[in-house]
C-alpha cells in the first residue's frame, strides 16, 4: 500500500480535507494536474466567496485565516433581496442574527492560496503536481489510481475533489444529476461612488440577476447571471459602458461605478452526485455538490462536507476501524446529503422562479418577499441558512 488516502484534486476542498487530517499521521497523497506554482500563487479569477459564520470559524481552526490579511476579509452586515422594479424588498438585519454581521467576503484566490500554505508543510502530506489521473478502481481491500504515463498508486481510500465535472466520479460509475441553466455568470470587482454600508444586494430583474456584495475600501463584488446568448454582448462592452450599465441596473444606489480589473465569465451548471461514496471511494467539494451561486453556499457546503468526512475518518482511527470502510463512508454520505439536498433543491427552485417573467411567477415572487418579511419562522429559517448560526431565536 503506497498511501492511506489519495486525494484527486488540490483545490480548496481537497487541501482543506488533507489539512483536517494532517495531524492524524495518515500518509496522504494529493494529486493535482496544475503546477505547484499556480497553487502557491493562484491568479485572481473574479470570484469573491461569501462565508457563513460556521465556515469562517472552521477556516480559522484549520489555520487559513492566519494566512489571509485582515484587510482582505470584508464583512456583510445586512442584506436585501429586490424583485424587479418593485419598491418592496426582503431585508436581513445582522442584529436579528445575534451577530455583528451576517457573513464574510474573501476572494477565491486568497482561500486557495491559504489552503495551500497551511497544508504544504506537513511531511505526511505528499503533493504531486502536474499529474493527471487516467484511471480509478477499487476492490474490497484498496483503491488504485493510474496516472497518465502508466504509474499506479494504491491507498486504503480514494477521494475525488476534482470539480463538478469530476472525471474520477465518472470513472467510478457514480452518476450525477446535472442541471444546465443555459445561463452564464459574469463576475468582477468594481469601485462605487456612494457608500455600500456593508449591505449585500440581490436584484432579480427577470432577464438578469444582479448581486452586489460589499468589499473593503468601498469596493463591491458584482455577480451578473444572464442568458448565455448575451454573454458576448456584455463582455464586449467598454469599461465605461459596463460601469454605466451596472450603475443603472443597480438603480444608482451606488452612484457611479467603475470596473477594477477585467470581467470573468463562467457557465452555470448545477450538479448533485446520486451517491457521495462507493467502495473505498468518496466525493467531496464540487465533485459531490456543485451549486448555483445565487445563495452563495458552494464553498460553505464544500468545506462542511470535507470536514464531515474527515471527522468520520478520525472516528474510524479512534475506534480502530477501517478508514475506507463502508460504514463510515455511508454515515458521511447520509449526513452530507442531509446538509445539502434541501439547499440544492431550494436554490434551483428559487432560480427558476426568479428567472420566469410570466404573471404567475411575478405574483409568486411578490408573495414570497412579503411572506419572508412578515412570517417570523420563515425569515429565521432563511437567516440560519445564510449564516449557519444557531443564535437566531
Amino acid at each position: 500500500m503506497d498511501y492511506d488516502i489519495i486525494i484527486i484534486g488540490a483545490g480548496p476542498a481537497g487541501l482543506c480535507f488533507a489539512r483536517a487530517l494532517a495531524e492524524t499521521g495518515l500518509e496522504i497523497a494529493l494529486i493535482e494536474k496544475q503546477k505547484e506554482a499556480v497553487l502557491a500563487a493562484p491568479p485572481y479569477d473574479g470570484r469573491e466567496i461569501a462565508l457563513t459564520h460556521l465556515s469562517h470559524k472552521t477556516m480559522g481552526e484549520l489555520g487559513l485565516l492566519d494566512k489571509i490579511p485582515d484587510e482582505d476579509i470584508s464583512l456583510i452586515r445586512d442584506a436585501q433581496v429586490l424583485n424587479g422594479k418593485s419598491p418592496y424588498a426582503l431585508y436581513f438585519d445582522h442584529e436579528d442574527a445575534g451577530e455583528d454581521n451576517l457573513g464574510f467576503m474573501i476572494s477565491n484566490h486568497m482561500i486557495r492560496k491559504a489552503a495551500y500554505e497551511v497544508t504544504k508543510g506537513f511531511k505526511n502530506i505528499h503533493l504531486m503536481t502536474g499529474k493527471e489521473v487516467s484511471g480509478v478502481e477499487t476492490d474490497d481491500t484498496q483503491g488504485q489510481i493510474t496516472l497518465k504515463g502508466g504509474k499506479k498508486l494504491t491507498a486504503k481510500l480514494i477521494i475525488a475533489a476534482d470539480s463538478r465535472f469530476s472525471q474520477a466520479r465518472d470513472m467510478m460509475g457514480i452518476s450525477a444529476s446535472k442541471l444546465d441553466f443555459g445561463r452564464t455568470c459574469i463576475v468582477c470587482r468594481m469601485g462605487s461612488e456612494l457608500p455600500h454600508d456593508y449591505t449585500a444586494y440581490e436584484c432579480f430583474h427577470y432577464d438578469r440577476t444582479l448581486a452586489i456584495l460589499p468589499l473593503n475600501n468601498n469596493n463591491v463584488s458584482v455577480v451578473i447571471t444572464l442568458d448565455s446568448s448575451e454573454r458576448e454582448d456584455v463582455l464586449g462592452l467598454s469599461d465605461a459602458e459596463f460601469g454605466r450599465d451596472t450603475a443603472q441596473r443597480a438603480e444608482e444606489r451606488f452612484g457611479a461605478m467603475n470596473l477594477i480589473g477585467k470581467l470573468h465569465s463562467y457557465p452555470l451548471m448545477a450538479v448533485y452526485a446520486n451517491s457521495f461514496y462507493a467502495q473505498r471511494f468518496a466525493l467531496i467539494g464540487d465533485a459531490a455538490v456543485g451549486m448555483h451561486p445565487v445563495t452563495a453556499h458552494g464553498w460553505n457546503l464544500g468545506l462542511k462536507g470535507a470536514c464531515t468526512l474527515a471527522s468520520e475518518i478520525k472516528e474510524a482511527l479512534h475506534t480502530g476501524g477501517d478508514i475506507g470502510g463502508a460504514s463510515h463512508l455511508r454515515r458521511y454520505h447520509l449526513q452530507h446529503r442531509k446538509n445539502t439536498r434541501p439547499l440544492y433543491l431550494g436554490t434551483n427552485a428559487l432560480v427558476k422562479l426568479f428567472t420566469k417573467d410570466n404573471i404567475p411567477a411575478r405574483m409568486a415572487r411578490r408573495a414570497l418577499l412579503r411572506l419572508g418579511n412578515h412570517i417570523g419562522p420563515a425569515k429565521r429559517l432563511i437567516m440560519n441558512q445564510l449564516t449557519e448560526n444557531n443564535k437566531v431565536a
